[in-house]
């Protein structure tokens, strides 16, 4: 979700992102790479570490050829002919993951994640699909999703992770909450976020003022926060406000957040602040929404309030329908199933005040 971020108090120490090969450091031995994307969010941040005779990259970008001649250029470039030698990888999303298994089988580099980041990228790249399956149609139409689009989505191949992520080895370290991490001479503590995605790992230094927080905490915009047919009665909305409370709490105003899209940042306090309300008032719009039965696919002029075009419109659905969701399982909205399928909600007000 979009949100309209109130910029004072925010600061953006580079107001330009790097260019292919290009790279800025944002603090002694740490590097800022920017990766393009084929979709409206055109471009992925990834961040080299300096470990002396090797490199930590963070992150990876999609499996394509012109990403693979970008990081050929990288490694004979800025990160000067040394080896990368681990991949950390915040979450299991393709732009995040989709190159960890080439680097692994070509490079012969460590992958670092989270078990649940390892294990749903893995089985996602396993599981490849020419026609949509008859979960995900049955999904959809629980969603509401427009006739015309759904016609669409049933005869087209979907997308499939393999398209964009390399083949996952066996093979990688876990880490968990808790855990601390030695990256480009500083130590990292291990806080697990949710809601974008299951255990999305942050890195926060105890050296001095980062944190590498992949799409956990983003400058600009709210990342999405969706429910799909893999688990329909999740509440990834419950888990996201939950780690930025939790988050909130640790931040400071000279943290300089370096995020997987858009701009580094200061004045975490406040973006934490802002995180939480944009969701917050979602919900409070939605509510008020709702006072007449509606589903996931009825409801995007209130949640959103701004176009949406066929090409966000799959995002703009999980999104809907996890905020839905979120208020029938928290006690503040009943709901019912339609003649088409659809769940449909409505505001009850809540149970416990």
């Amino acid at each position: 979700m979009a949100d309209k971020a109130q910029h004072q108090g925010l600061r953006y120490p580079w107001d330009t992102p790097p260019e292919g090969a290009e790279a800025i450091e944002v603090a002694p031995g740490v590097f800022w790479f920017r990766l393009p994307l084929p979709m409206k969010l055109d471009h992925v941040n990834i961040y080299a570490l300096d470990e002396g005779d090797s490199w930590t990259i963070i992150d990876t970008g999609f499996a394509s050829k012109r990403t693979k001649a970008l990081w050929a250029q990288i490694m004979a470039g800025p990160l000067a002919g040394k080896p990368v030698q681990r991949v950390v990888v915040t979450h299991h999303h393709p732009d995040h993951i989709g190159l960890a298994g080439w680097f692994q089988t070509e490079h012969g580099a460590e992958l670092v994640t989270t078990r649940t980041a390892w294990l749903t990228a893995r089985m996602l790249t396993l599981d490849v699909q020419d026609t949509p399956s008859p979960e995900n149609l049955a999904f959809y139409r629980s969603a509401g999703m427009a006739a015309d689009i759904y016609a669409k989505r049933a005869v087209d191949r979907p997308f499939n992770f393999a398209d964009v992520v390399a083949p996952l080895p066996l093979g990688f370290t876990r880490i968990r909450q808790g855990d601390t991490i030695r990256m480009g001479g500083r130590t990292f503590d291990v806080h697990i976020g949710n809601g974008h995605a299951p255990e999305h790992a942050t890195f926060w230094s105890r050296d001095d003022n980062l944190v590498i927080a992949g799409d956990q905490i983003l400058s600009s915009i709210s990342p999405n926060v969706g429910v799909y047919a893999t688990e329909p009665m999740a509440d990834p909305l419950g888990e996201w406000l939950e780690a930025c409370e939790r988050f909130a709490l640790m931040g400071r105003d000279d943290h300089l957040v370096l995020g997987g899209h858009k701009l580094p940042f200061t004045g975490l306090p406040l973006r934490m602040r802002q995180l939480i309300e944009n969701h917050h008032g979602a919900l409070r719009r939605l509510a008020n929404y709702i006072e007449t039965p509606k589903a996931a696919g009825d409801v995007f002029a209130s949640l959103f309030k701004r176009p949406i075009g066929e090409a966000e419109y799959g995002l703009a659905l999980v999104e809907a329908f996890a905020h839905l969701s979120h208020l029938h399982q928290t006690g503040q909205a009943t709901r019912s199933m339609r003649e088409d399928g659809a769940w449909v909600y409505q505001y009850k007000g809540s149970d416990n005040g």
